[in-house]
């Protein structure tokens, strides 16, 4: 659910962006493809990248990480 006046983080952005060669073998890859799917796999639970940097690269890049508040009754 998008906040007014924000934009979402688009898919693999920061990925794009480092030059991930992972994704840049995904690039090439026809999205639905049973290639691009294997591919995929090598970046979801071994990606090459640490999370450290990449909230800091969303830091950088003027995201802001939110989540709804608890609902109070």
């Amino acid at each position: 659910m998008p906040i007014p006046g924000y934009v979402e983080y688009p898919r693999r952005e920061y990925c794009r962006e480092t030059q991930c060669p992972v994704q840049i073998l995904l690039d090439q890859e026809e999205a639905d493809s049973a290639r691009y799917k294997a591919i995929r796999d090598l970046c979801k639970g071994n990606c090459i990248r640490s999370t450290y940097a990449f909230h800091h690269w969303l830091i950088e890049k003027g995201y802001v990480i939110v989540r709804p508040a608890p609902y109070e009754l």
